[in-house]
């Protein structure tokens, strides 16, 4: 596919059309301390298994709703303290997987934490963990459910669980909770988004080809799952486009960037229509922290940078405080 989007220097100035809600910091400091009135209740769990190299902890927390959340943690085999910390959100139709798929960041001496997607999983990867709330009529996949209000949308619940997903990662006794970077790729890079706007104490925020971005753009630029799911169910329920366009504007990344003040690392790639890089770049440059940079793809879809992005990626967390002792 050839370049698709706004040209580069355009994307450098893109700005996101979305309408903030009045109420959207009440609306999550809400949804927040509701979910902070259950206990934690984070509980590790050693696996026994033949990676030598790392210990790995299957991981119960309380997310949104006090329902369970399952999680891996992989910490670099005989650590003795507490480790700079990386949590990772998985993409769409993910889950946490198996723990052998997640070596990277304990391979370069950091404690890593992988969030299961509740209700996802069986796209690819595997997950363990449901999603016990229901919602009215939606479209085969996650972005309609419950879209008519946003006290009741899925990602209401999902980012609720990564900020609990933070505070279990934090609460084992050999993370370092001030040295913490939330990551992800696509779906994934959305949530860290989101983490890194609801979080404030963060040390980085690393999005890669983010999804869940500037959801005005996105729903008229690209015609690809997920954010097709958006326009099938729009094609049915005519009369309701006000009313998603609302909802969707508690959860859309532009937002919650304004409030992302740690060091950051973006990426996008130009052929991407998935994510289009017009919705990321809308993410990025609505980003409040001074120290931020964005890697740009030219030639790649949602692939995005793939393996040399993670070595842009380790690179980038060298470089923070507290992280360029490991690895």
């Amino acid at each position: 596919m050839a370049l698709f989007d706004l040209p580069l220097d355009q994307l450098h100035t893109h700005r996101s059309a979305s309408a903030e809600p009045e109420d959207f910091d009440s609306f999550w400091e809400r949804t927040l301390e509701e979910a902070r009135a259950h206990p934690l209740a984070a509980d590790f769990t050693p696996v026994a298994g033949r990676l030598r190299a790392v210990q790995v902890h299957d991981v119960s927390f309380a997310g949104f709703g006090g329902h369970p959340v399952r999680a891996w943690l992989t910490l670099p085999a005989g650590a003795g303290e507490p480790l700079p910390l990386v949590v990772e959100f998985a993409g769409y139709g993910g889950g946490r997987g198996l723990p052998h798929t997640h070596l990277l960041y304990a391979s370069a001496g950091y404690a890593h934490f992988v969030m299961d997607t509740r209700g996802q999983g069986a796209g690819w990867g595997g997950g363990d963990t449901p999603d016990p709330a229901g919602s009215g009529p939606s479209l085969p996949g996650f972005m309609t459910r419950g879209i008519e209000d946003p006290d009741h949308y899925y990602y209401r619940r999902v980012y609720t669980d990564a900020v609990r997903a933070v505070e279990a990662a934090r609460s084992h006794p050999l993370t370092d909770a001030a040295h913490t970077v939330v990551t992800g790729t696509s779906q994934g890079g959305g949530i860290a988004l989101a983490a890194g706007g609801l979080i404030p104490d963060l040390a980085g925020v690393a999005p890669h080809v983010p999804f869940l971005c500037d959801f005005p753009r996105a729903l008229t630029l690209t015609d690809r799952r997920p954010y097709r799911e958006i326009g099938d169910y729009l094609k049915t329920f005519r009369d309701r486009a006000a009313t998603v366009r609302r909802t969707l504007s508690y959860f859309d990344g532009v937002h919650l960037a304004a409030r992302g003040r740690a060091p950051a690392l973006f990426a996008t790639a130009l052929e991407d229509q998935t994510c289009p890089p017009s919705t990321v770049f809308a993410a990025f440059n609505a980003y409040a922290g001074g120290d931020k940079r964005i890697e740009v793809y030219e030639f790649n879809d949602h692939e995005g940078g793939g393996s040399h992005h993670e070595a842009a990626q380790l690179d980038w967390l060298a470089g923070l405080p507290g992280f360029g002792t490991r690895g």
